[in-house]
């Protein structure tokens, strides 16, 4: 019994220590800013060597009074348009959690800074431990017909300001780390004994 209690410990400690994310702070003890040094690693380098998940978040650090981070689509991307952005974060602060998989292109909120390659793109990885969902009828008839002339086209959605929360001081997980590793240590006593 104590052998069975103590594996099955070691497994929820594995367990735990597996499925947590990963928060990466973007430029390091730099932070969010204009890289300087020209042989430095550039941003998209920096994202490169890293594999990015679902519900991994990103922490870019900056001087609020001085910069600020957009999340922008490709094409603002390449133009470092700072008027069209999909969400602004201006608190020196900020934590950009990913909800899903895909490409997300970040750049300054100072356009001089953008020129000068404050800028990111980050691909996040699908999710492959769920089942694919299962295919959708293919469209009606009706849903392929040629849409009216009476129809205006959609308006572009407006931009959203969001204010992001203080992120987390990291202490929880730091803690459910510990106990993990606690437990998994504790499992792997009894197991042995």
């Amino acid at each position: 019994m104590a052998n069975f209690n103590g594996l099955l410990l070691l497994s929820l400690a594995l367990l735990f220590a597996l499925a947590g994310a990963t928060q990466y702070k973007v430029g390091g003890s730099m932070g969010w800013t204009v890289p300087t040094d020209p042989n430095s690693m550039s941003y998209n380098q920096w994202a490169e060597k890293h594999r990015f998940r679902i519900d991994d978040s990103l922490l870019f650090v900056y001087p609020p009074d001085k910069d600020s981070v957009l999340q922008v689509d490709k094409l603002a991307y390449n133009n470092c348009s700072t008027s069209s952005y999909i969400a602004k974060f201006d608190d020196g602060n900020t934590v950009f959690t990913f909800n899903m998989s895909g490409l997300f292109y970040f750049i300054s909120g100072v356009e001089k800074n953008c020129i000068r390659n404050e800028s990111l793109i980050v691909e996040v990885m699908a999710d492959r431990s769920t089942p694919s969902a299962s295919h959708s009828p293919p469209p009606s008839l009706e849903s392929l017909s040629p849409p009216s002339s009476m129809e205006a086209p959609p308006s572009p959605a407006p931009a959203v300001e969001v204010s992001t929360p203080p992120p987390p001081s990291g202490a929880s997980v730091k803690l459910v780390s510990f106990m993990g590793l606690l437990g998994g240590g504790v499992g792997l006593l009894l197991f042995v004994l």
